[in-house]
């Protein structure tokens, strides 16, 4: 399974395209943000900061994004062309963020790659994960990126499970796929292009692309009561 499978990594992000290989299994890619940031020598751009926004180590934000009245912003980061943070938003680290996206009010980013257009507009957790271009999520999504028994991270594929190696791994979300209110997506999940988790759905493993995953519903008819 190939990165190039899920997305495509836009022009807007062509200066990191050396360490996004797209024939390199999707969560590899993972492993490279910290270094990408690194291995780059840009100069820490940064638009007007409101006296609210707190800034810690790198960070290289493009003069037009648009900042709230308060949020953190703990580098390495770097975040494109009119991408507009909402308040409360929290950022601890390997971030890295195409153009014209939205990143929520009391959301959380930590080591994960944001591509083109990407909407993750309330109380969202995004770790460990990469998310392709045009990816909506809804209200309370929630990236789970440590098991349960804290080992490594498995993923569930249709032709048998692949190793990863890593401990922490959210989610790989491909190009428009969508993510229901208050679903959570489990360690280690892929969702195809243009596939959608139904709302308070807990999802893992594999989701093809154009699919959806739902919860199953049952209704039960109560007895009267005379």
């Amino acid at each position: 399974m190939q990165a190039s499978q899920f997305f495509t990594l836009p022009p807007s992000l062509g200066a990191f395209a050396a360490s996004f290989c797209a024939d390199l299994a999707p969560w590899e890619w993972l492993k490279q943000i910290g270094p990408a940031l690194n291995a780059q020598r840009f100069e820490a751009v940064l638009p007007e900061v409101p006296a609210g926004v707190h800034l810690e180590g790198f960070v290289c934000l493009h003069p037009t994004v648009k900042l709230p009245s308060y949020a953190t912003i703990i580098g390495p980061v770097w975040i494109g062309a009119r991408t507009e943070i909402r308040p409360g938003a929290f950022f601890r680290g390997n971030v890295i963020v195409g153009e014209d996206c939205v990143l929520g009010n009391a959301c959380e980013f930590k080591n994960c790659l944001l591509m083109d257009r990407v909407q993750v507009p309330h109380f969202n957790y995004v770790g460990d994960s990469i998310l392709g271009n045009g990816v909506h999520f809804g209200a309370g999504v929630i990236c789970s990126n440590l098991r349960l028994d804290q080992q490594d991270v498995l993923v569930r594929l249709p032709a048998g499970t692949a190793v990863t190696g890593l401990r922490k791994f959210g989610a790989i979300v491909g190009d428009r796929a969508e993510v229901g209110c208050n679903a959570v997506l489990q360690p280690g999940t892929l969702l195809g292009p243009r596939s959608l988790v139904m709302p308070l759905t807990a999802f893992g493993g594999y989701l093809p692309p154009a699919t959806i995953a739902r919860v199953r519903q049952s209704v039960t008819t109560l007895p009267r009561r005379d």
